[in-house]
Formats: C-alpha cells, sequence, structure tokens
C-alpha cells in the first residue's frame, strides 16, 4: 500500500518525502556550492551556514542538482548509486538527447571517472554534467513543459 500511495503522489505532481531524502547527494552538493559563494560576515557560524545573500544561489542549485540527480538515478538502473561502463553504454542514447554526441562511450567514462575507481560516483557525474552543459529533454525548463 506505501509503495502505491508514494507511487500516486509522484504522478499526482506532489514531492514525497522519500524522494527528498533519497535526493540527498544533490541536496547536499547544492549546500557545499551555496555555503561558500560569498564571504562569510558572520565569523562564528558563517562558514558552516547559508546566509541570506546565499539563499538565492542554493535554490538555482538545487535546482540544477536535482536535474542532474534525476539524470543520475536514470542511468543507474541497479540503484547503488554508482554508474558502471555498463550502464553508461546502455544509457547511450538518452544521454545523447542530454550532452549530444559521445564518439568514444568508453574514453567518456574513463574521462568522468576521476578516481580510477572503476565506477562513476554522483560528483563525478556533477562534473561532467555541468562541463557538457547536460539538460534533460522532459524538465521544467524544456519549451513544452506543462506550467502549472
Amino acid at each position: 500500500k506505501q509503495w502505491y500511495q508514494r507511487r500516486v503522489a509522484i504522478t499526482a505532481g506532489v514531492l514525497a518525502i522519500d524522494d527528498i531524502f533519497d535526493s540527498k547527494p544533490a541536496i547536499m552538493r547544492a549546500f557545499q556550492i551555496a555555503k561558500n559563494c560569498t564571504k562569510s560576515k558572520r565569523e562564528d557560524v558563517g562558514a558552516d551556514y547559508i546566509e541570506f545573500l546565499e539563499f538565492k544561489f542554493f535554490l538555482l542549485s538545487l535546482r540544477q542538482y536535482f536535474e542532474y540527480w534525476v539524470a543520475f538515478k536514470r542511468i543507474d538502473s541497479d540503484d547503488d548509486r554508482r554508474i558502471s561502463l555498463e550502464e553508461f553504454t546502455a544509457a547511450k542514447d538518452v544521454m545523447e538527447i542530454w550532452v549530444g554526441a559521445i564518439e568514444d562511450l568508453a574514453g567518456e567514462f574513463e574521462k568522468i571517472d576521476g578516481n580510477d575507481g572503476g565506477l562513476i560516483l554522483f560528483d563525478e557525474f556533477c562534473k561532467w554534467a555541468i562541463a557538457k552543459h547536460l539538460d534533460l529533454e522532459d524538465d521544467d525548463d524544456a519549451p513544452d513543459a506543462e506550467r502549472h
């Protein structure tokens, strides 16, 4: 019953709490970038918190990293929060919609895998997505996206 209720909430355009907790890597990346975007005026706690002037940047970053998280999850077919070469290769067609042509999949995979661990982690994927200007075809900034 819980699975069904969660699916109904998502298809109705509502974000379920499970989705928020599942998105922690995207939230953390946006937070880390936003909290360091300006020099803190509060020496006592400023470096560990988002201040008023950083909040808008946090929201913009959060939106972008959620998009990267959705793309990452679409490629990560076994849901282990890592992308293998097999998963990367299987997602070639959809990735080319997001970033353009990818000529050498194995070579591109090696470039993304910055720690040479044989798997692409979310932070590595984000660096690549930013460099490639990744844009999902069905996100809210798509020209034909339904507006509410």
